[in-house]
């Protein structure tokens, strides 16, 4: 009987350190597994990489065009109310001194 207990402990301590070596082995793989599935997740809800950066500024912006309008009386329409002053002078509709005040405003104007 002592050789059938050495023969029982040999293989108890046969299968013990197997089991413990499945145990390591399965543990090692099941953390690969859990950083496999954490990588995977991780890219899938990763936002998509920018693949062109923003031009640079080169150049400063135009400076902001002022708007300056055209002159109220310009030089034509100075002489079509001269003419028309004229015009209301000799069918007698001014006088001679309203025709010289409106004239001067004109000019002055």
């Amino acid at each position: 009987m002592p050789g059938l207990l050495r023969g029982m402990a040999k293989t108890a301590a046969v299968v013990g350190t197997a089991t413990a070596t499945r145990n390591v082995v399965n543990r090692r793989q099941a953390d690969k597994n859990v950083a496999a599935y954490t990588s995977a997740v991780d890219k899938a809800y990763a936002p998509p990489p920018q693949q062109y950066a923003p031009p640079p500024q080169q150049y400063a912006p135009p400076p902001q065009q002022e708007y300056y309008p055209p002159p109220a009386a310009a030089e034509e329409d100075m002489i079509t109310q001269l003419e028309r002053l004229g015009a209301m002078r000799a069918q007698g509709l001014l006088s001679d001194e309203e025709f010289a005040t409106a004239k001067q405003r004109l000019l002055a104007g």
